[in-house]
């Protein structure tokens, strides 16, 4: 059981970041965070790591349902999507599965819309 799912391209980091931001606006998402991984383990750390972006991406129809199905799933908003270089021009992208997370809830009413929005961030990862 994977609470991820993933996809490899042959291109650019920046291509990337581009190319999924404009996926995921494509299917309602909006970008609330963006956490360049790489510029915090420097500034924090003065460590050199690999270009990795967390994008916090929300669909805010799909939150407002979710929200009022459940007062406390804000915890686990935005879905968090990765970008991250693992090599020449080998970059991965990989969303959380909403499915997968919103196990850990016991509210059935949740299913349907975790169901919507798997499917959502799926699609723009698979038209990578």
């Amino acid at each position: 059981m994977s609470y991820y799912f993933n996809k490899t391209l042959n291109t650019s980091f920046d291509d990337t970041i581009t190319k999924i931001t404009t996926g995921l606006q494509k299917e309602g998402f909006g970008i609330l965070t963006d956490i360049d991984v790489k510029a915090t383990m420097k500034n924090k750390l003065d460590v050199d790591f690999r270009n990795y972006r967390i994008l916090g991406a929300c669909n805010p129809s799909y939150a407002y349902k979710a929200l009022t199905a459940e007062d406390k799933i804000g915890t686990m908003l935005p879905c968090n999507v990765i970008v991250q270089e693992l090599g020449d021009n080998q970059i991965e992208v990989a969303a959380v599965d909403p499915i997968e997370s919103m196990k850990a809830v016991e509210n059935s009413s949740l299913g349907s819309i975790a169901l919507e929005v798997q499917a959502k961030l799926k699609r723009v990862i698979e038209n990578l």
